[in-house]
């Protein structure tokens, strides 16, 4: 496996690939990050600054998690043809992409036939990418639309705990999410069970609003839950707020039928009890 930004869900999948003995080499961006990446058992190479070119030629299976700034993709910018022209020796390509690429539905549910209209600048980045590994020929991609993704580290506890987390009101407003290893069982499913084309959403069975997931962890903690703020009067970096622009409730019965998964974390509160157990 090579592995283009090879970071926190990429990691994830690293584990298992690693102990059943896969070779995986990750790309990164600095010296210290791939000493980090050398630790787990990966080989780390930096890039940009590397040619990868060799390891290119090595490859059976690729892996893009590398985000699109405002000159696109910078993987397919830099490395498009060279992996083109392994298609055929390629067992399998996947691109780690975004329920963004969707856009606003008004809380309504989407799923992977659901025309693409992104409204943010980020999602209409990763629909360019989208487009542009699909539109490879006889190249065998498979797209990920990862919903919110949350996990060891990437949780509401701390914020909870230091006074800083915020319950945001908006009308009717829900997320999907999704834990990082849920994003890593699809994805190693879908490499035993290749279907180029093919994209996946990947997020739980429980769209749900925002407030609720940290009232959730409050309630676990045993500690009183934050009070609320409406959307209007909250504080918002541009980004942030950016969010909240988009609404709709995401579908994954593709992972399931087609890829045999059976979620190990079906809604937030599963997944926020299990985080809590391995923290203490």
């Amino acid at each position: 496996m090579l592995s283009f930004g090879h970071g926190y869900c990429a990691r994830e999948i690293a584990k298992t690939l690693l102990a059943d003995g896969w070779r995986v080499i990750g790309t990164t961006r600095s010296e210290d990050k791939a000493a980090d990446l050398r630790a787990t058992g990966v080989e780390p190479l930096v890039w940009p600054g590397t040619d990868l070119t060799h390891v290119i030629a090595q490859a059976d299976h690729i892996l893009i998690s590398a985000g699109p700034d405002g000159d696109g993709d910078p993987v397919f910018n830099a490395w498009g043809p060279q992996i083109a022209a392994r298609a055929k020796a390629l067992d399998w390509v996947g691109y780690l992409s975004t329920t963004g690429v969707y856009g606003n539905f008004d809380g309504a549910w989407v799923d992977e036939t659901t025309p693409l209209n992104p409204t943010t600048r980020r999602g209409k980045l990763r629909k360019a990418a989208e487009e542009n590994w699909l539109s490879m020929p006889d190249l065998p991609v498979h797209v990920f639309r990862l919903a919110g993704i949350y996990g060891p580290d990437r949780g509401p506890f701390s914020k909870v705990r230091n006074g800083t987390a915020r319950r945001v009101i908006k009308e009717n407003q829900v997320f999907s999410r999704t834990h990082v290893q849920d994003i890593a069982q699809v994805v190693l499913a879908s490499i035993a069970r290749p279907n180029p084309g093919a994209a996946y959403n990947v997020c739980d069975d429980d769209p749900a609003p925002p407030q609720d997931v940290i009232a959730h962890a409050a309630e676990l903690l045993g500690m009183p839950v934050p009070p609320a703020i409406a959307f209007e009067d909250a504080d918002f970096t541009p980004m942030a707020r950016s969010f909240y622009a988009e609404n709709k409730k995401v579908r994954n019965d593709r992972i399931k039928d087609d890829l045999g998964v059976t979620l190990k974390y079906p809604s937030y509160r599963e997944g926020l009890a299990a985080l809590l157990a391995d923290s203490e």
